[in-house]
């Protein structure tokens, strides 16, 4: 299924074993000297076991917190990439994001029923790089295909606001992802460009605050009152202002 066409100035537009060493004593000399000789190698031996017990219980621990880390990564996904999620069934309603796309083959759909025709699509997109999507109690169905697995996204989330924007990177969020401010983006072709400032991430039509597709050097002023910033097919945006 197609991506809906974004619009630029009223145009419809097509557009991620360490071992423990043990020391071994052996001197099987007379029973005079050199049986203190094996009490001294016996209790180096218990001395070694010990520091080699103490090793494995650290390296056991790190492992464990290794798989803590790996189990709160894999519950960090709200629903798979792939499939058709059924809202307030498989999916509630909310913000969710997916990142780490590449080529553009991330395909989602939110729709309002299950009959698969075009009127059923309410908003879609095909993704390269970050995409947030509000999936609203309305919705009936939630299609997502080629895409890396959703995450819930808080509605007061927090984050380091970065300075520079990759050109192909999606959409971010303003205060969160990128610093409101304004940007610059040099050396575009073709007219492949897109970017989008939105008050939300229902990807309406009536989110859409301004969008453009450009073709050279691209200058937009991300306002601290815009939900979301979109970018793709760019050069790298640098933060000017």
């Amino acid at each position: 299924m197609g991506a809906k066409g974004k619009i630029a100035l009223g145009v419809v537009v097509s557009v991620v074993v360490i071992g423990a060493v043990s020391a071994n004593a052996g001197d099987d000399g007379d029973s005079g000297s050199g049986g203190n000789g094996k009490d001294s190698a016996a209790s180096a031996d218990r001395e070694s076991g010990t520091k080699s017990d103490t090793k494995a219980d650290t390296d056991t621990k790190k492992d464990t917190k290794k798989d803590a880390k790996a189990d709160k990564a894999e519950k960090k996904a709200a629903f798979q990439g792939d499939g058709d999620f059924e809202v307030g069934t498989d999916v509630k309603p909310g913000t969710y994001r997916t990142t780490g796309n590449t080529d553009s083959l991330c395909y989602w759909e939110r729709a309002k029923d299950a009959s698969g025709e075009m009127d059923s699509i309410l908003a879609n997109d095909n993704v390269s790089g970050t995409s947030y999507v509000t999936i609203p109690a309305g919705d009936k169905l939630f299609k997502s295909s080629g895409c890396k697995d959703w995450e819930a996204v808080a509605a007061r989330a927090t984050g380091t606001p970065a300075a520079l924007v990759k050109g192909n990177g999606g959409m971010h969020r303003v205060g969160v992802d990128i610093a409101p401010g304004t940007y610059r983006s040099t050396g575009n072709t073709d007219g492949l460009c897109y970017w989008e400032r939105a008050k939300d991430a229902s990807h309406s039509m009536e989110s859409i605050l301004a969008n453009n597709n450009v073709s050279g050097t691209a200058v937009v002023t991300v306002a601290a009152g815009d939900a979301y910033f979109k970018t793709t097919g760019c050069k790298d945006w640098k933060k000017t202002g």
